[in-house]
């Protein structure tokens, strides 16, 4: 009986075709008594599969569109994450280790509410989005917001949102960026610069988890972490009454501070070398040191623009380079003058004479490994004045040779 009603069942697939290709396939199986039913189920079959066919191609070509955008979404997501996780923070110095990325790695494992300080110029976003994206949070948005750059009148707007006729404008409702950055992080750079009415409406969103649009009566539930930053010292304005101190205390969970340039000692040349390396990628150029005479220069500077000075530094000096090397002279003057670098000359004009002149032997040396006579040649001296004047200057070559 079982093998009865096998041989009475039929399977019927027909290709769903557009032109000469091939889209799919679309069948059924059912029990069949004579082979003339078996023949009109295959041709009805036909005829849908002729008729859904440009709705299939949309589909397929909707879905594809979709897993492509979804790839490079991942792509995205997965190279943000290798940009901005602590590891890439350049950086070895104490200050850097001990005081944040210690807290970077503390801090990214919890939603607490950070607060960046420092000057202007130390990398405070840079920090923001390394916590971002060392979180578990790092697969939703990161949204920035320069409270400094958008006029009082739109920030309440631009955070909160607005319904439709709030304002003259405001022709349609529009989400904040709040609303934006749902589940993710909003980093809000220059703190403090929000207007009192602004700080208002974000004090309620930190405590309740709930904003009003502008124009809006209806509560919107957002889980949102906040990262702040600035250069401002909030304590002082708390205490002037230009900060709000219940906000304050609110944002103040967990301070990082942010250690200026001129506090970071070697960092200096790590970044200074990772900024040439990044200046001859996007100029094609090809410069593969900096000189020990600018390498002095660019420690003994002060940097009150900190990093973002120290790049733009760097970016002109591989401009100018004409031999691969960065060179004194291709510094600009506030690093070359006593006056901006905050130090003074000290030495009378024979003693400088004596250090030019022992800061070249010592390069030609490095260069040569040690060889004196091919560092008396790039000096273009003789072998034997080259020896005298390393012995009056005390320098001594095998210092600079490679078993060394």
């Amino acid at each position: 009986m079982r093998g009865e009603s096998r041989r009475k069942v039929a399977f019927v697939c027909v290709p769903i075709m557009l032109g000469k290709r091939v889209l799919g396939t679309i069948g059924g199986e059912r029990s069949y008594l004579n082979q003339r039913l078996l023949k009109q189920d295959a041709e009805f079959l036909a005829a849908i599969a002729l008729m859904i066919a440009p709705t299939v191609e949309l589909y397929l070509i909707a879905n594809v569109e979709k897993l492509e955008l979804e790839r490079e979404n991942r792509e995205l997501r997965d190279a943000l994450r290798e940009r901005f996780k602590p590891g890439n923070i350049i950086g070895n110095s104490k200050a850097m280790m001990a005081d944040v990325y210690d807290l970077i790695g503390k801090v990214s494992k919890t939603r607490a509410t950070v607060l960046i300080l420092g000057e202007s110029g130390v990398g405070k976003e840079l920090v923001a989005s390394a916590i971002h994206y060392s979180s578990d949070r790092a697969a939703k948005p990161f949204v920035r917001f320069n409270c400094a750059a958008i006029p009082e009148t739109l920030a309440e707007s631009l955070l909160f949102g607005h319904e439709k006729g709030a304002f003259t404008g405001a022709l349609a409702s529009r989400k904040g960026l709040f609303e934006q950055a749902d589940g993710g992080t909003l980093f809000l750079d220059e703190l403090g610069e929000l207007s009192p009415s602004v700080q208002a409406k974000l004090l309620r969103v930190l405590q309740d988890r709930t904003l009003e649009r502008v124009g809006g009566s209806t509560p919107v539930q957002v889980d949102v972490r906040v990262i702040a930053a600035t250069n401002r010292e909030l304590v002082r304005m708390v205490a002037e009454g230009r900060f709000r101190e219940d906000l304050f205390y609110r944002l103040n969970v967990v301070p990082i501070t942010v250690p200026p340039l001129r506090e970071r000692g070697s960092d200096i040349i790590l970044l200074a070398d990772h900024f040439v390396a990044k200046a001859c990628k996007a100029m094609e150029k090809s410069v593969k040191r900096i000189s020990t005479p600018a390498l002095n220069m660019l420690m003994a500077y002060h940097w009150p623009g900190n990093v973002r000075e120290l790049e733009n530094v760097i970016e002109r000096a591989v401009i100018l380079s004409d031999d691969e090397v960065i060179h004194a002279w291709n510094l600009p003057p506030s690093l070359q003058t006593a006056r901006e670098s905050g130090t003074t000359l000290g030495l009378g004009l024979e003693e400088k004479v004596r250090l030019v002149e022992s800061e070249m032997i010592v390069e030609a040396l490095k260069t040569t490994q040690g060889n004196i006579g091919q560092a008396a040649e790039l000096l273009q001296v003789s072998r034997r004045v080259l020896g005298l004047r390393m012995g009056r200057l005390g320098i001594d070559p095998h210092r600079y040779r490679a078993s060394a």
